[in-house]
């Protein structure tokens, strides 16, 4: 039997029974939720930097972007004001819309 040891979908375990399969599984606290959910982003962006198709990578960013969702909820914050977070930031700094790749500066 394999071992996973990682956060995966809701529906995964469904999808394990429906194949016929046993499984061992239990129900992550807010705490716990919030490492695995962070170790898994990191897989998601390694996935999403690998990614050389452009379906391939849209599918590794709705991964990530529901990565999020999961972690706002362990948070108790809701997507609107992760929103308005990130629209202030840009406002402040800016976004990466320009492309701009930093070398190096003179000091």
């Amino acid at each position: 039997m394999p071992t996973y040891n990682k956060l995966v979908r809701d529906n995964i375990l469904e999808i394990i029974k429906a194949e016929g399969l046993n499984y061992n599984a239990k129900i992550l606290t807010s705490d716990e939720l919030l490492v695995e959910v962070k170790a898994k982003m990191i897989e998601e962006a390694n996935e999403f930097m690998e990614a050389a198709e452009k379906k391939e990578a849209v599918e590794e960013l709705a991964d990530i972007l529901e990565l999020i969702h999961a972690s706002l909820g362990a948070y108790g914050v809701d997507f609107e004001e992760l929103e308005a977070i990130r629209k202030e930031k840009k406002e402040k700094r800016g976004g990466f819309d320009k492309a701009i790749y930093l070398i190096e500066v003179e000091d």
